[in-house]
């Protein structure tokens, strides 16, 4: 199974992170999970809220909007 920090690492290295991710990681955080895969999630949030990260869900939803 995939891990939190494995997305996470995905979604920093490429820029941008899919819904099928995001859906993904709503799945695994409903679960047990370690200091790593926290840490890398926190890391992951804080890229998106500075903009390295770009989410598809909140482009469609943007392009819906405009």
């Amino acid at each position: 199974m995939i891990r939190i920090r494995e997305l996470a690492q995905q979604a920093l290295l490429t820029g941008f992170l899919s819904i099928e991710a995001e859906e993904q990681l709503r799945f695994l955080l409903a679960r047990k999970y370690d200091h790593e895969d926290l840490q890398a999630f926190m890391q992951l949030q804080n890229a998106a809220m500075l903009g390295n990260v770009q989410q598809e869900s909140r482009s469609r939803l943007i392009q819906k909007v405009g």
